[in-house]
């Protein structure tokens, strides 16, 4: 955000339809009209979130897009199939028969779990088929949004077809559950849920499966990998792990490499983990973009997050990334679920502790690919 003059930021636009729109997944809002009206996003598709997207790109700038993955996939597992707004019927030319398009979008940016960066141009993708069938009805998204009378796309965990998908260059962010877990469960209960608008927790929405799968199909349709960004081995995509797949090869240039940023590694190393990012998607680094303690830096920032209040007070009051004095200690669980029972009583502490325990292990797989500088 501290790149005015080169980068457009775009943050966390896809929520819109996730939770509020006609082709929402979340049920969190599902039975209150009256607060999906109220956050003015009621008639969010996900098209016309990627059509802001195209105009938010048309003054010539590269978009920096910080999302969330799981508002991509349907929540609990439930199998995916083609947004209906991204759905389209058109005549093939010269038959009778009707063809699926997906709809034409100029994608100029780039998606991520939690970071996403892109290039200005024109969107390839527009009239390719999205190889989902649409049922006739399917157009009209009024009533209830989920599932979609649409069908998937082959292996596809997300309700976006492949050819928009591929229009963004992908950087994943992970924090470890025992960080991100009770930080997000406390947004979630008072005081601060009523700031936040979240009365309740969700497990579902902890994400961390639905970013592997993600992540995996990525690789698997060669969008990204095979090389990792910042190592000198590429991954395989049948089951080996990256420290024992071979070295890169010439063929692997120019492809968009595996790129798995770690909030802590970030924390505790930001110039190196910054520096390495913007070698591996092709941003001049400066050393200045650790600081933004300018009127400009918080009056854009207060902006971009508005939309999403009481989950980013500390960026917010932030002027700075400097790395931490003493890497995070790792606490028992004796002492993390004692501090949590302080904090959250018994059962908040048991659903933290369940949900920090059935998110493990896609954190950890994830981490194996993390960014090294």
């Amino acid at each position: 955000m501290t790149r005015h003059d080169s980068l457009a930021c775009v943050h966390e636009p896809f929520g819109d339809a996730f939770y509020f729109g006609p082709e929402r997944l979340s049920e969190r809002y599902e039975k209150d009209e009256k607060e999906r009206t109220a956050s003015g996003f009621s008639s969010s598709t996900f098209k016309t979130i990627l059509d802001r997207i195209e105009r938010e790109g048309s003054e010539g700038k590269r978009l920096f897009i910080k999302d969330i993955t799981h508002y991509l996939v349907p929540p609990h597992g439930k199998p995916a199939s083609i947004a209906p707004s991204l759905v389209s019927r058109r005549k093939g030319v010269g038959t009778g028969n009707s063809q699926l398009t997906t709809n034409e979008h100029i994608t100029n940016s780039v998606n991520g779990r939690d970071s996403t960066n892109g290039t200005n141009g024109h969107n390839p993708s527009a009239d390719l088929l999205t190889n989902a069938p649409l049922s006739p009805n399917a157009v009209s998204v009024k009533g209830a949004p989920y599932p979609y009378p649409t069908a998937a796309e082959p292996n596809n965990p997300t309700v976006v077809p492949a050819a928009i998908l591929q229009q963004f260059h992908f950087t994943f962010l992970i924090r470890h559950p025992r960080s991100s877990i009770p930080s997000y469960y406390r947004c979630t209960i008072p005081p601060l849920d009523e700031v936040t608008g979240f009365y309740d927790f969700m497990p579902s929405e902890a994400g961390y499966d639905e970013l592997r799968r993600v992540f995996d199909y990525l690789r698997s349709v060669g969008h990204v990998g095979p090389k990792i960004a910042g190592q000198d081995f590429v991954h395989a995509t049948n089951g080996d792990t990256a420290a024992s797949a071979g070295p890169t090869t010439d063929g692997d240039a120019g492809k968009v490499e595996i790129c798995v940023v770690d909030a802590d590694d970030l924390l505790d190393n930001p110039a190196g983990i910054i520096k390495a990012y913007c070698q591996t998607v092709g941003i001049q680094y400066d050393e200045g973009m650790l600081n933004w303690d300018t009127e400009e830096d918080h009056r854009q920032a207060k902006d971009a997050f508005e939309k999403w209040k009481g989950f980013h007070e500390d960026a917010i009051d932030s002027s700075s990334l400097k790395p931490r004095l003493h890497k995070k200690k790792v606490k028992s669980h004796t002492d993390e679920d004692s501090e949590w029972r302080e904090k959250f009583g018994d059962k908040g502490a048991k659903i933290i502790r369940e949900t920090i325990d059935a998110n493990i292990a896609d954190y950890e797989y994830l981490k194996q690919f993390a960014l090294k500088p």
